[in-house]
């Protein structure tokens, strides 16, 4: 619910005809100021009938929010820090189409519970750089777009800031609340689903300096010991994407012959692995199988359609939200752990 707000007046002094004060809409209205301020509000302890008289009589005389006033009385913002740490990959876009995917959703969720958001990319330059953010006083809490390689900082805060929440891995007795996917699972299945395919020597094209994909990385390997062949070979891919290309056809020209199987870290390097084996003509699947990791909507649309694991992007910011909105409110919220589904489509 949004905070009671005071107004301030869009008409000027020489408009004598129009209210110009929240007593004077009282005086119009019939009612006490402080049911003016509750109905502008939004307060459900003000009947309808009367919140839309009230609401109407401010449109009619030029009321707009005055949320400096509110934010000194209610100690509180209504702004959501939405922060991406990128101590690991520090020349990551926003654009990339993961980051795009869930700030579309955590945007449309927190602006129609009536808040505001601050958008911030950060390279870590200080140990501190995070409590720099909570204790800023511009935020009523934080929603964390990755743990990077910053678990020890996010888990430092975590210990006195509650109204934090963090996308990424769940580890056992970490102090954060986390939302994600079962990482190691999926690349349990992912392995497993290329396996299947009679790959006998698998490639991980990813990096594992941050928690995810290093989850990722040893579901594959387990997958490669359940079928008692050779651990995956590790292939450094950044998610930069003015270098992805390049390091990708580097990978593929030094192990043309000996990997016969690629399970990416992401989908948006595993589109880019179908282009470059494209170019050297080597078709996907036959040639080489190729299975990625997110499921973004691009999934589905390139050729041939690619085969990924899906961690629900749209429940997974929905549950984000749910869990900052108790912490904000004073409640604990536990870590949420969403299972994996194999999509099988073309690629693999």
């Amino acid at each position: 619910m949004r905070p009671p707000y005071t107004a301030t007046m869009s008409n000027t002094p020489s408009d004598p005809g129009k209210a110009r004060t929240i007593t004077d809409i009282a005086r119009l209205a019939g009612v006490h100021p402080g049911t003016v301020s509750r109905a502008l509000a939004d307060n459900l302890l003000v009947n309808a009938e009367t919140r839309a008289r009230i609401k109407a009589l401010a449109v009619d005389h030029g009321f707009r929010p005055n949320q400096m006033a509110s934010r000194l009385r209610t100690q509180k913002t209504n702004v959501v820090g939405v922060v991406v740490p990128l101590g690991h990959e520090q020349r990551q876009h926003l654009s990339d189409p993961f980051f795009m995917t869930i700030l579309g959703h955590l945007a449309d969720q927190l602006t129609e519970g009536g808040y505001d958001i601050m958008l911030s990319r950060v390279i870590p330059d200080a140990d501190d750089w995070l409590e720099r953010i909570v204790g800023s006083g511009m935020l009523d809490g934080v929603l964390l777009i990755g743990q990077s390689d910053q678990f020890d900082a996010i888990e430092r805060v975590a210990a006195h800031y509650r109204p934090l929440v963090v996308w990424g891995s769940k580890v056992e007795g970490q102090k954060h609340c986390a939302v994600g996917v079962d990482n190691r699972l999926g690349g349990l299945i992912a392995g497993r689903r290329l396996i299947a395919r009679g790959c006998r020597q698998l490639a991980f094209f990813g990096e594992t300096k941050t928690l995810e994909l290093a989850h990722r990385y040893e579901g594959l390997a387990q997958a490669s010991q359940e079928a008692g062949i050779a651990l995956p070979i590790r292939c450094a891919t950044h998610l930069a994407s003015e270098i992805m290309t390049a390091e990708i056809s580097a990978h593929i020209d030094r192990l043309s012959g000996t990997i016969d199987g690629i399970a990416a870290a992401s989908d948006v390097i595993a589109m880019h692995i179908v282009r470059v084996l494209a170019d050297r003509g080597i078709s996907v699947p036959d040639g080489l199988p190729v299975i990625g990791f997110d499921d973004l909507p691009l999934a589905s649309n390139i050729v041939p359609r690619l085969s990924t694991i899906r961690q629900d992007i749209e429940r997974g910011a929905s549950a984000m939200i749910v869990a900052l909105f108790e912490r904000m409110a004073g409640k604990d919220s536990s870590s949420v752990v969403m299972e994996p589904v194999l999509i099988e489509r073309d690629s693999a």
